[in-house]
């Protein structure tokens, strides 16, 4: 079930260490924001080196559905009202940023990179929609109230901003990673003071990025408690009618649209991981409705890490990692909070100040509802008496069915049914 993504583009190959290495950065985890890291770095004659366990873009950023806007659901009426205008406007600008970035890098890179309108609308509650419209105004973007009619359903209202865009992922990303210091296949088996063991030999550092999707050091700044994983699901189809922008519910477990091609691009039946959801199912039952003369070409899942507060954690991995530095917690909208990291990161590995690190400081409270879910559902996941357990923590794992995996409800690791690992933040096979 590979993603049309993975069926459409051709990969560099890259070596993997061989012997002992000193950099001045080392980067681990080779997925988008990684990438970036690293391209950003080697732009500015920093020297760096990525290390990836597997492959490139081989985890999560093969499956995204490569959206790049500033629409991340119905996020700026909330954070003016937590945080205040300042910090939201800050939060816009570091997203309109990074689409520019992406629009300038794209000129030059054959990655199918499309200008859209996107669209962020609710099947319930238009008070919403128009609050969102407001606060995206009072911010500088020119928002518009919409009724989103090309889509095969009824809603309330979407919230319109124009001139956004998507693209090919994997297209761009393998362009700008094929002149990088990479190595593939090589995983780190432990750390020491400014030192990674590898399975190919030790790399020396003095700053280290960790872009591993999910945090790997448990120790430090309590990111088993301050993120939780969600599964979401698509399928592609071909000869459903093009509902010319992108779109996406407000809500957690609801749909979302773009197209690709000839194809479209249907996401949803979400649900957080290691617990019950939608999945193909309801994608499917949807075509069957909606798109009767459809055929299903294609379908993958995806995971993404959900912070406290829908803010992703960029920046100083905790108060006592001064070397170390953290990109992770997305909230779905992995295109522009990768680009957001390789600025941010970019700018501290070289002692510089950047504008936008406040406020995605990882350090930020973790004062918040949320904390108090994810507790719980950690120790509902200990208690449980039963096996097998996740070798992260100790969770125990529930069977999906729909993808024939054991899926950790705490943490988010997956594993297949021999115990092979899929997803972090789990480091090691389970022995089943």
């Amino acid at each position: 079930m590979d993603s049309i993504w993975l069926k459409t583009a051709e990969k560099p190959r890259f070596d993997a260490l061989d012997g002992n290495k000193s950099v001045d950065v080392l980067i681990i985890g080779g997925g988008i924001a990684g990438i970036l890291c690293a391209y950003k770095l080697k732009e500015a004659g920093v020297d760096c080196m990525l290390a990836e366990a597997t492959e490139i873009c081989g985890g999560i950023t093969k499956n995204t559905t490569a959206k790049i806007t500033l629409g991340h659901g119905l996020v700026y009426d909330k954070l003016i009202r937590r945080f205040g205008e300042g910090k939201a406007r800050l939060y816009l600008e570091a997203q309109l940023r990074a689409c520019d970035e992406y629009a300038s890098l794209c000129k030059n890179i054959d990655c199918d990179y499309e200008t859209r309108d996107n669209y962020v609308y609710s099947l319930r509650d238009r008070a919403k929609i128009e609050k969102e419209v407001a606060a995206l105004n009072r911010l500088g973007v020119k928002a518009e109230l919409s009724d989103a009619d090309e889509l095969p359903i009824n809603t309330v209202g979407a919230v319109r901003v124009n001139n956004q865009a998507q693209f090919h992922p994997l297209k761009f990303l393998y362009a700008i990673a094929k002149d990088l210091p990479i190595c593939e296949h090589t995983k780190v088996l432990e750390f020491k003071p400014n030192k990674a063991i590898t399975n190919h030999g030790e790399i020396t550092f003095k700053s280290l990025i960790v872009t591993t999707h999910f945090p790997i050091f448990n120790k430090h700044g309590l990111y088993p408690l301050k993120l939780y994983q969600h599964r979401s699901y698509v399928l592609a189809l071909r000869g459903a009618e093009d509902v010319g922008g992108m779109y996406v519910d407000e809500a957690d477990t609801g749909l979302s649209f773009r197209s690709f091609g000839d194809l479209l691009l249907l996401g949803g039946g979400g649900h957080r991981t290691g617990k019950q959801g939608g999945c193909w199912q309801k994608l499917e039952a949807f075509a069957q409705k909606h798109y009767k003369s459809a055929e299903i070409v294609g379908k993958w899942a995806t995971q993404d890490c959900m912070t406290l507060d829908k803010i992703p954690y960029i920046g100083q991995y905790s108060k006592s990692t001064p070397d170390v530095y953290v990109a992770t917690g997305f909230n779905k909208w992995g295109m522009t909070s990768a680009m957001v990291a390789a600025n941010i990161l970019g700018d501290r590995v070289q002692g510089k100040r950047n504008p936008y690190a406040a406020v995605f400081d990882p350090s930020r409270t973790a004062l918040h509802p949320q904390l108090a879910i994810n507790a719980f559902d950690s120790i509902v996941g200990l208690l449980t008496p039963t096996v097998p357990r996740c070798p992260h923590l100790g969770c125990a794992l529930r069977y999906n069915r729909a993808e024939h995996s054991w899926d950790c409800p705490c943490h988010g690791s997956r594993f297949t049914e021999k115990g092979q690992l899929i997803d972090n933040p789990a480091t090691d096979d389970k022995k089943m």
